[in-house]
């Protein structure tokens, strides 16, 4: 699997509408996700997924370079319902499909059915025109592992050992999964995550890799916190490991924004599901500047306001040191953290690869 700060051939992005995650018909989520697809846009081909209700407001909101397809989804999480992609040293690239259960199935999901977002991964694979590697029998979603492209892939135990994902296996076939299905060679397990992430602590809010051997970690100031104690024990795992070449790891902190609370006039415009409310305005949203895109000539990463203005110009500041050749592009994102993400999960990087020769072409 290649790291996603190597070369991409394009992009996915899901056109959002689920009224249980997407407040008021999802007007404000809609243009945050379009003007994330122009940023990216800006050094690599995006392609926008779109239901058959959604496709004429999609292909009306974004400019004619975007390209615009009709595929149904049940939400917008591109990161976790897309196919990975492994390339080899010929360049040939090949989709893995997982199982996908809604970050939990039956047991702690956050929403049912999910056979529609479990069916994107096949299809992305025919629309690229990829053969697939089929690991149906394993749940596992994109946002829950990180890629360095040199062997070594980064997860959580508290999100890949929770009892709705592959409770049959022990955490050494979860692993082996992990490995065979990715061309991996080691596995750094972190504790956890962000606190109260939906996703049992997906690890791209956490901790990914930004270079080889460098990791972007989400940091915590406050250090009579819960999330200090986390951070703090992500950290102590990440300082005593090497990668699968045997180098030590090189940690950025990204101080944490400050609390960021829905809304009472939010949490009006949520649809209920099941009869329950999705969201409330005592929970603090898994807010991170760790969750950002790496395009191939741009870090497209989210951006708070408000009180949070001086911690998102310092996160800026640090994620252009670590991508000096690359422009840092920050959107406001708030529309798109109150759906349960971000940046890095309402995306998917297809990596760069040659395309395979057709009977067609001879």
């Amino acid at each position: 699997m290649p790291a996603e700060f190597s070369s991409h051939s394009g992009c996915i992005i899901i056109f959002p509408e689920r009224p249980d995650s997407w407040q008021y018909g999802g007007v404000k989520a809609k243009k945050a996700f379009c003007e994330v697809a122009c940023a990216i846009a800006k050094s690599e081909k995006v392609t926008v997924l779109a239901s058959f209700e959604q496709y004429e407001n999609a292909r009306r909101m974004l400019p004619p370079h975007i390209r615009v397809v009709e595929m149904s989804s049940d939400d917008a999480w591109a990161r976790d319902v897309s196919p990975e992609f492994v390339v080899n040293d010929k360049g040939d690239m090949r989709g893995v499909d997982w199982y996908f259960n809604a970050w939990g199935g039956l047991v702690d999901g956050l929403y049912f059915p999910w056979d529609k977002d479990n069916k994107i991964a096949r299809k992305v694979c025919d629309m690229l025109d990829v053969d697939v590697y089929d690991f149906s029998d394993f749940v596992l979603e994109g946002g829950s592992i990180s890629a360095d492209g040199e062997g070594t892939i980064l997860t959580t135990e508290a999100c890949l050992l929770s009892a709705g994902r592959n409770p049959q296996l022990s955490k050494a076939e979860i692993e082996e999964n992990l490995c065979e299905g990715l061309g991996a060679k080691k596995v750094i397990w972190l504790p956890g995550g962000i606190l109260g992430d939906e996703t049992n602590e997906h690890v791209d809010n956490i901790c990914v890799f930004a270079a080889p051997h460098t990791v972007l970690l989400s940091w915590c100031e406050d250090e009579t916190s819960e999330q200090y104690k986390m951070c703090r024990a992500c950290l102590n795992v990440l300082e005593n490991s090497t990668d699968a070449l045997g180098r030590k790891i090189d940690v950025v902190k990204l101080a944490m924004p400050k609390p960021i609370y829905m809304t009472e006039e939010e949490v009006a415009g949520l649809d209920l599901f099941d009869g329950e409310p999705t969201r409330d305005t005592v929970s603090p949203l898994s807010a991170s500047y760790v969750n950002l895109y790496i395009g191939n000539k741009t870090v497209v990463m989210p951006a708070f306001g408000g009180e949070n203005t001086e911690y998102d110009l310092r996160a800026k500041s640090e994620v252009q040191k670590v991508f000096p050749d690359r422009g840092i592009i920050q959107i406001y994102a708030r529309d798109i953290l109150i759906g349960g993400g971000n940046i890095h999960c309402i995306t998917h990087q297809i990596p760069s690869f040659v395309r395979k020769e057709t009977p067609y072409d001879k």
